[in-house]
């Protein structure tokens, strides 16, 4: 696995103390407790390969600026909102394509290579995990590295997509203003305004990222699919979210009425946090490759 071992990049991780020894036995009691452990992941565990989250205090983006994700109904009603976002999904694509796994995804593969690691289920769209080298995840929102059509269902790589926009859009040109946690840029309405967006191939359909936008739900199937891994689970992890997804948060729930210990490693409160068996403010980066 090509994971570049350069220092965390701590740009978009809130401040916290180091780990407290104490809570590094901990956790180690409770990870050398379970033999099937559910591992749940958010965005922050992303934000030490250098991807902003939303939430995060001082530093994600809804504290930096006033923007907001594009929303599903949006995306599909407005030709105008497929345009902004896609123009600014070419920009960023580059940058954020290219994040690498940090050492809180690293050791989760190995935890999976390992049998400790029953199932991971991430509610990121960066493909980290699976560049990592995990294998049994399951992307709950999606990926941004996978396009489908809306019309027929063919599936292309986003990689192949660029091409294709790079080809209608020849001379087109826009400097960023800073990154948003989805790999899109901040662009102006001036700037997306001649930029081309091509139909599908196959049937001229629209094109959407794989990936389940705000507003959206998650699909029943994955739904049901992740609530039997749970089921054949003794103990559940969240590594990196406040949970205020409720696509995420359903799962703590169960896992709470099925009496299994849950664990929480995030920097800043969660919705958990009250019926959590563990609770630890530290870095994902910085915890779990302590546990052995």
């Amino acid at each position: 696995h090509s994971v570049s071992r350069a220092s965390p990049n701590l740009t978009f991780v809130p401040a916290c103390l180091p780990p407290d020894p104490l809570e590094v036995e901990e956790l180690q009691h409770f990870v050398s407790n379970s033999k099937r452990l559910f591992v749940m992941t958010g965005a922050g565990i992303s934000t030490e390969s250098g991807i902003p989250d939303y939430r995060s205090e001082g530093v994600g983006l809804y504290a930096r600026t006033d923007r907001r994700p594009v929303q599903h109904a949006e995306f599909i009603r407005s030709a105008s909102a497929r345009q902004r976002y896609w123009a600014r999904n070419f920009v960023g694509w580059p940058q954020f394509s290219s994040h690498q796994p940090n050492k809180a995804h690293l050791v989760l593969r190995d935890w999976e290579e390992l049998g400790k690691l029953h199932w991971l289920v991430t509610q990121n769209v960066d493909a980290l995990h699976t560049k990592a080298g995990s294998q049994r995840i399951t992307e709950l929102h999606g990926c941004t590295h996978r396009v489908f059509c809306l019309a027929c269902g063919d599936q292309i790589l986003r990689s192949e997509l660029q091409e294709h926009f790079e080809a209608l859009n020849p001379t087109w040109k826009a400097e960023a203003f800073g990154v948003a946690p989805d790999g899109d840029v901040f662009l102006t309405d001036e700037q997306v305004r001649n930029f081309q967006v091509p139909a599908c191939r196959k049937c001229g359909g629209i094109l959407k990222p794989d990936v389940t936008f705000f507003g959206d739900t998650v699909s029943q199937e994955k739904v049901r699919f992740v609530h039997q891994r749970l089921a054949e689970s003794d103990s559940m992890l969240v590594a990196g979210s406040s949970m205020q997804v409720y696509s995420g948060y359903r799962f703590a729930l169960a896992a709470r009425d099925k009496k299994l210990p849950i664990a929480v490693l995030n920097i800043g409160p969660t919705r958990l946090d009250h019926f959590a068996s563990l609770k630890l403010n530290s870095r994902c980066g910085e915890l779990l490759p302590l546990i052995v």
